[in-house]
């Protein structure tokens, strides 16, 4: 942008001048008009948007340049009556700055998570480059499929469009080597995985190609976290070894204090070094999918064009290896931006909070500007007074303006202090949608803007008196005269106010009032298990000690033996996992394809999926799982015995909907092998309350071993057990590691702290609206009711009934109250499909809900407005007749 015109600089100039309050015109005008003509042609030589910003930034601070020292001790002039005006007004200023101090620091708190999560760029190199890819089967619902060692080799080789192809999947081991056995999460990556996040070591190394190749030396590198607090920060570690999976692990390096995506780990290792990915089964297996897979767009590629070539990958895939990818699974490939993916599941609830905060924020500032509009209305005669005496407009403008910024910016230190101390909560709550929650905090973009709305809101509605035409000034020396402020047109302004007030706080309680409603179906709901008094935790064995199923399935005999053993144990089971295991919650189930005998599958049609458990006999007792048909297993059912298994009710009635299951067999490995179906259970809900039960089979544990979790029921407190159950875990086996040790009903409470949360949350927000709401219709109309002492005395000295004075009063608040409600009632129905997703069985339009919010909005209104219209009612006629 180039300053050709001359002339229209100065148009813009004089318009903007013009604009101006006339005494401030007057006074520094010509000042203003020197300084722009002084600049205009250096500007007008540098050309382009600085030269701009230069030339009005110059004329603006022509004023300061001019007069500091006018300017200086006029303000602290009007500092100090403001300071006199607040001391002696007490309430009025702590009710201003409480009001903002709620509305900001709500406002402030949540912004910050949501500016921080979903707005804020991710801490990479070029994060906006990252992507993060998913193989979904369409046609049977699976979203991420996982990639196998051969997909992630072909997607690296065919494409066109990516810069780099890193695989990514998290693993629980045990490391050994640093006091009491240690389950660390760890990341398996490959070499180059940190250098696509443009991550660089503070210690030592990250991975190098060597590191990744079969029977390299296993190394591992070091999270900042897990450094700070296992090994106390030691500048040392490089070098140092554990060992881990029966092999020595050597630290290599260690990472700075960023953010690990896609999950929080403890260690990381390249790809050579987990038993797992390094297995012959995995790496010949196009099948074996449990690898995430993320990518950088190279610097000439957009979105849309990776999308697509991923997509020709995929119909080369399909064409060369029918076998794997059927027409029955509907297979594709997907491409989306990394921030996108990791704040998919945060985004609806943020949002939701957010127009909460910002609702509360809208009621908070409204509150303020009707406290100041009544306000003025008593200091009417001395601003009248005092612009007759020729304290021009701009003067006023000033002296206004400074009381109305003191109130804001004590409001808004307040405000920032609950939102710090808030701040820790709302980031632990985060922490369950979002492994971006480590990155909130208040930042500068944050304090700007919630100081800005509230600061401007008080601005404008602070020095409204100062926009008075002289006419108004002149009518406020007459006596007996309510001048401007009393008016049709202020009376109007107030009451918008307060309607606009009650519109969003009906709004909030209705959002609210859903939440609570699906928080209580949620606490309601049936589990299918009966979580009191049983004690969880995860056994996690050593399992380079334990490479046969015998060597299993016989420390786990040893092991409930032991803690059977134990006085107090009701009945114990070990399983492969358990219904809201901490660690599981919120995840999609893992399922299995098997057939049914007798039953092929039709062309074209995909065989059934089950997610798959195993466990001990006494597993379905202890959890308290009730049994609907046949048996579970016994100690019968061991390793020389047929296969057999139990399924669950909803997959009974998906797969047998007019048959007895019982009896029937299927296979989980194309007909090689038949398991016999010998019982049918309850469902249970195993990912959370509010995810359907999924078609689930179960496998006795000497048939299939898989031990990762200790069951046990107690008939007393269970975690008053947790050591000595623990201890029985040591005595069996010193090498096992014991993490998440929990009782059952405490899991069943932790799987709900999403919903319950939020719910809190709306709630919180709707009461501050409530609350700030009906404080305002109460100081309305007693503010009503003051500037109408004398009509009101002039009503009962001509036969005017008390009780007729009360109705008027309430009639007047009440249709007020109404109307809002009305427009919040709409606005609802509008905006509550936004919580649809987050409601479990409530509807957005539950009519239980808006008519419970609207009986007690309306008692509160009711309330808030009869204390001033009681007031009313019991005035003396012959005192309100000398009232001025």
């Amino acid at each position: 942008m180039k300053m050709r015109n001359r002339s229209l600089s100065e148009r813009i100039f004089r318009m903007v001048l013009r604009a101006l309050p006339f005494d401030f015109r007057a006074d520094y005008g010509p000042e203003m008009e020197q300084v722009f003509r002084d600049q205009h042609s250096e500007a007008k030589e540098q050309g382009g948007i600085v030269g701009l910003i230069r030339l009005w930034w110059a004329a603006f601070l022509g004023i300061f340049r001019t007069a500091p020292r006018q300017h200086w001790d006029m303000l602290k002039q009007d500092c100090a009556y403001a300071m006199r005006m607040m001391r002696r007004n007490p309430i009025f200023t702590a009710v201003c700055v409480l009001t903002l101090a709620l509305g900001i620091g709500a406002n402030t708190a949540i912004f910050s998570v949501v500016h921080s999560v979903l707005l804020n760029p991710l801490p990479y190199r070029e994060g906006g480059q990252l992507l993060h890819i998913r193989q979904q089967e369409q046609k049977t619902g699976v979203e991420n499929m996982g990639f196998s060692v051969h997909e992630i080799e072909d997607y690296r080789q065919m494409n066109s469009t990516l810069a780099g192809v890193v695989e990514y999947h998290g693993m629980r081991f045990t490391l050994f080597g640093h006091g009491d056995p240690e389950r660390v999460r760890t990341g398996v990556v490959s070499w180059n995985y940190f250098d696509l996040f443009g991550v660089k070591p503070i210690l030592g190394r990250t991975f190098l190609p060597d590191d990744d190749e079969l029977g390299a030396p296993a190394v591992l590198v070091l999270s900042y976290e897990y450094w700070r607090t296992s090994f106390n920060g030691d500048p040392h570690i490089v070098g140092k070894t554990f060992t881990m999976n029966d092999k020595v692990h050597t630290v290599v390096g260690v990472l700075p204090a960023v953010p690990q995506y896609p999950n929080e780990n403890d260690v990381y290792m390249p790809t050579s070094a987990c038993p797992f990915r390094s297995s012959k089964e995995m790496i010949e297996g196009r099948d074996h999918r449990m690898m995430e897979v993320f990518a950088r767009l190279k610097p000439d590629a957009s979105l849309q064009a990776s999308r697509a070539d991923l997509s020709m990958v995929a119909n080369r895939l399909r064409a060369e290896y029918p076998k794997f990818y059927t027409d029955s699974m509907g297979y594709s490939t997907v491409a989306a931006p990394l921030r996108e993916e990791l704040t998919r599941n945060a985004r609806p609830t943020l949002l939701v909070l957010f127009a909460a905060a910002g609702f509360v924020l809208l009621i908070a500032c409204a509150n303020v500007a009707n406290l100041t509009l009544s306000r003025m209305a008593r200091r009417e005669r001395e601003l009248t007074v005092r612009a007759a005496l020729g304290a021009g407009r701009s003067r006023m403008l000033r002296q206004l303006l400074t009381e109305s910024l003191l109130i804001a910016f004590l409001g808004g230190g307040l405000g920032l202090l609950l939102a710090y101390q808030s701040l820790p909560l709302l980031a632990e709550f985060a922490a369950r949608l979002t492994p971006r929650a480590r990155e909130i905090h208040v930042d500068v973009t944050v304090l700007l803007f919630t100081l800005g709305v509230a600061v401007g809101t008080s601005i404008l509605f602070g020095s409204i008196f100062a926009f008075s035409s002289r006419e108004d000034m002149a009518a406020g020396l007459k006596e007996g005269v309510v001048a401007a402020t009393g008016g049709k047109r202020k009376n109007r302004l107030r009451s918008a106010l307060l309607v606009s007030q009650v519109a969003f706080s009906f709004m909030l309680l209705i959002g609210a009032g859903l939440m609570l409603r699906s928080l209580l179906k949620l606490q309601e709901t049936d589990a299918g298990f009966v979580p009191q008094r049983v004690l969880t935790m995860r056994v996690n064995l050593n399992w380079s000690k334990y490479t046969t199923n015998p060597q299993v399935v016989s420390v786990s005999r040893r092991l409930l033996e032991k803690v059977q053993s134990y006085p107090g144990v009701l009945s114990a089971a070990l399983s492969s996992g358990f219904p809201l295991d901490p660690v599981r919650i919120g995840q999609s189930p893992v399922q299995g394809d098997y057939v049914i005998e007798g039953r092929p599958p039709r062309p074209g049609e995909a065989n059934p999926r089950t997610s798959v458990r195993i466990a001990t006999p006494d597993y379905f007792k202890t959890l308290g799982i009730r049994l609907l048909e046949g048996r579970t297993f016994n100690d019968a059912d061991n390793e020389d015995a047929p296969q057999v298994g139990v399924i669950n009710q909803t997959m009974a009635r998906h797969q047998w909907p007019q048959e007895d299951p019982v009896g029937k067999r299927i296979s989980f490995d194309n007909r090689d092998h038949w398991v016999t179906i010998i019982g049918i259970v309850a469902d249970v809900h195993e990912f959370g309350l509010d995810r359907a039960p999924v078609d689930e089979a179960f496998g006795p544990m000497a048939q299939n071993p898989a031990l990762s979790s200790l069951l046990v029921r107690t008939s007393g407190d269970p975690m008053s057990m947790a050591r000595q159950i623990s201890q029985a875990v040591h005595d069996v086996d010193p090498e096992t590691a014991i993490t998440s040790v929990v009782s059952l009903e405490q899991a069943r409470r932790d799987s709900m702290t999403p919903p319950r949360v939020t719910t809190n949350l709306l709630a919180l927000f709707a009461g501050l609206a409530l609350l700030i709401a009906v404080a305002g219709i109460g100081g309305i109309m007693a503010f009503s009711v003051s500037q109408r002492v004398h009509e009101i005395g002039i009503r009962m000295t001509l036969g005017a009934a008390p009780g007729s004075i009360l109705r008027m009063i309430l009639g007047q608040s009440m249709r007020l109250v109404l109307f809002g409600a009305g427009l919040g009632l709409a606005g609802a129905l509008a905006m509550t499909g936004l919580l649809r997703t987050m409601l479990f069985e409530v509807t957005p339009t539950d009519p239980f809900t808006y008519a419970g919010v609207t009986l007690v909005f309306i008692g509160a209104a009711l309330l808030a407005s009869y204390i001033p219209a009681r007031r009313a009612a019991g005035i003396d006629p012959m005192v309100a007749l000398r009232f001025e």
